[in-house]
This record gives C-alpha cells, sequence and structure tokens, in this order.
C-alpha cells in the first residue's frame, strides 16, 4: 500500500498577553515550563509531528503577541490557517471576556470560506491557580454559544489537559485541512509561510532559518516518495 503524504497544518494561538499561550506551546512541543516570563514580540512558532487518525500530521503552531500594538498582525499572519486556538486565565476575567474580540480578529483576517464551522478550540489555563475567578460552567457557555467549541481547562505549568488539547486541535485542524493534500499544495503551504514576513522576536530570528530548513527537508522527501 502506497504510503500517505504528510500533511501541514497551520495552528494559530491567540489570546491576551500573559495567558500562558507560549508556556501551553513549549510544554506540548518541548515538554516543558519556565517560571521566567518574557513576551513574545510579533509572532514565533514551533512544529512538531504527531499521529492523527493513522496521519503523519506536521503541525506548526504559531504562538501570538497579545499586546494590543501586535493585535493586528495582518492578513498574511492568519491566511492558510486551519484551527485557531483562542487561550485565556482563568484567574482573570479580562482575558475571558476578550475572547469575543480574538475571536471576531481572526475571521475577519483570516476570511475562511465556512465562518460557522471553522474550527476552533478554547483553553482556559492556570488552573493550577488557587483563585480561579472565571467558572468552567461561564466558559463551557461562551463555547456552546459559539456552535459549540471545544473546551478544555489546561496548566501549562503542571501539564494538565495540554496533550489531549492539542490532540484535538490536530484532529479538528486536520478536518478542515482536509484530504485533498498533495505534495503540490503542501509545497506552497510551506514556501507561503516561510516566506511570509512578520515581526518576529530576536531569539526566534536566530531559530527560524533551523524550522524553515525542517520544512523544507520535509517538503522534498514527499517529492522524492
Amino acid at each position: 500500500m502506497a504510503s500517505r503524504k504528510k500533511v501541514l497544518l497551520k495552528v494559530i494561538i491567540l489570546g491576551d498577553s500573559g495567558v500562558g499561550k507560549t508556556s501551553l506551546m513549549n510544554q506540548y512541543v518541548n515538554k516543558k515550563f519556565s517560571n521566567q516570563y518574557k513576551a513574545t514580540i510579533g509572532a514565533d512558532f514551533l512544529t512538531k509531528e504527531v499521529m492523527v487518525d493513522d496521519r503523519i500530521v506536521t503541525m506548526q503552531i504559531w504562538d501570538t503577541a497579545g499586546q494590543e500594538r501586535f493585535q493586528s498582525l495582518g492578513v498574511a499572519f492568519y491566511r492558510g490557517a486551519d484551527c485557531c486556538v483562542l487561550v485565556f486565565d482563568v484567574s482573570a476575567p479580562p482575558t475571558f471576556k476578550s475572547l469575543d474580540s480574538w475571536r471576531d480578529e481572526f475571521l475577519i483576517q483570516a476570511s475562511p470560506r465556512d465562518p460557522e464551522n471553522f474550527p476552533f478550540v478554547v483553553l482556559g489555563n492556570k488552573v493550577d491557580i488557587e483563585n480561579r475567578t472565571v467558572s468552567t460552567k461561564r466558559a463551557h457557555q461562551w463555547c456552546q454559544s459559539k456552535n459549540n467549541i471545544p473546551y478544555f481547562e489546561t496548566s501549562a505549568k503542571e501539564a494538565i489537559n495540554v496533550e489531549q488539547a492539542f490532540q484535538t486541535i490536530a484532529k479538528n485542524a486536520l478536518a478542515q485541512e482536509g484530504e485533498s493534500t498533495n505534495a503540490r499544495r503542501y509545497s506552497s503551504r510551506v514556501a507561503s509561510l516561510v516566506e511570509t514576513k512578520l515581526p518576529l522576536s530576536p531569539d526566534s530570528a536566530m531559530r527560524a532559518p533551523a524550522r524553515t530548513g525542517v520544512l523544507w527537508s520535509l517538503w522534498r522527501s514527499q517529492c522524492n516518495n
């Protein structure tokens, strides 16, 4: 039986500054957590290869700055997303109230063909903190009002529900991407992502060539199969 082509999925994480977007991404990809907070400047990404429904999937996970001055990163950043993850801090009500604006921002910028059914996933992060002020019921009600968005309560620090959440993210993103992926579409997606000019942090600028090299190698390997 011929092997299936690998699929590249673009996942965007949105939410206010300090809710733990970077920590969630690092916990999922690198199994690491740091108590030292460092604000993301512009956008950064990591990749992880996972198996979803017997498919090899390469997730390219984009972490974004939550500061207002970076809230509109432009159409090029949102274009081609297969899933959008909305994150809030269960101990900070204002970050929960911001979910509407982040969701609207994504839908406006990404302009998905079917906005009503585009896959979002909501993460209520920092459940390891005792003084939570946003209830599970309230979060579920918001998600249900938005076409039953999947909701997970997570802790990047304690690795609570992180793996489970990203498995759902990958599965929903794969469903969005569809079964029609081919080598040409894969290479076009890689080229688009590599050529996108975003305000990266100094650290990410140093690491980006290595990451894009990995993506290019993945594409080349498909062409040789």
